[in-house]
């Protein structure tokens, strides 16, 4: 279970939010991101938040470390700039060299949280995006920042939940739903409950017609996995038959 950061993050939200009625510049309010980390998200400012960090002249605002090794970057924008995905292209650059996979991007109230592979050049996906200062209750934005706390990371519960949600995405699951051998259970079910048998095609196309369209959109295009089939070896005449 993650750390509970309610009652610290209740206590630090109004500076948060003067800072930005304050239009704190980004040096300011990098202040105040560090503070964050500190008292809500229990790292020692003096070991473990390191600013300016650099890699081959390439610099990122914070780097957040656990026994030495860096686990976050932090790219900082003033508190009245509209957090852009392109906002991350420095913090990137920096993350590829060192091969660091999580990016924070905040501007003191709203947050997003990145989650980077390097595979195929560099390639994120959001894991999440809360605005501190939308009005409701702050249970789920502090859910979110608490997969930062240190105690979260050190253990590996923010990697557990990434991995969780990777297993659960619309494409994930998507190359289970649409196999070969799940088809053709669905298939055996239908013909068994409503006596008509029916194209493994058609039902993976009505399956497909059932989702929503940003489900579908991450999919992309309808494919059945089938399996391969093993080429059979010939049949070797024995010597003397």
């Amino acid at each position: 279970m993650s750390a509970d950061v309610k009652r610290a993050l209740k206590k630090f939200l109004p500076h948060l939010l003067q800072g930005k009625a304050d239009n704190l510049n980004e040096a300011d309010t990098v202040q105040r991101i560090i503070k964050v980390f500190e008292d809500v998200l229990g790292y020692s400012a003096l070991s473990e938040i390191t600013r300016e960090s650099a890699i081959k002249d390439k610099f990122v605002d914070l780097a957040i470390k656990i026994d030495g090794t860096i686990r976050i970057l932090v790219e900082v924008k003033a508190a009245d700039v509209v957090l852009r995905d392109r906002h991350i292209e420095q913090a990137e650059r920096y993350a590829a060299e060192g091969n660091h996979k999580w990016v924070v991007l905040t501007n003191g109230t709203a947050w997003n949280l990145y989650h980077l592979t390097f595979d195929e050049g560099i390639e994120y996906e959001k894991l999440f995006s809360i605005d501190l200062c939308s009005e409701g209750a702050i249970d789920a934005p502090a859910d979110c920042l608490a997969l930062l706390h240190r105690q979260s990371v050190k253990k590996g519960q923010l990697d557990d939940h990434w991995t969780e949600r990777a297993a659960l995405s619309p494409a994930s699951v998507a190359k289970i739903l649409f196999s070969e051998e799940v088809l053709r259970m669905i298939r055996r079910d239908i013909r068994k409950r409503e006596g008509v048998s029916i194209d493994e095609e058609d039902i993976a196309t009505a399956l497909h017609d059932m989702m929503s369209t940003e489900a579908r959109e991450i999919m992309g295009p309808l494919k059945i996995r089938r399996k391969r089939k093993v080429a059979k070896k010939a049949d070797v005449p024995m010597v003397g038959a």
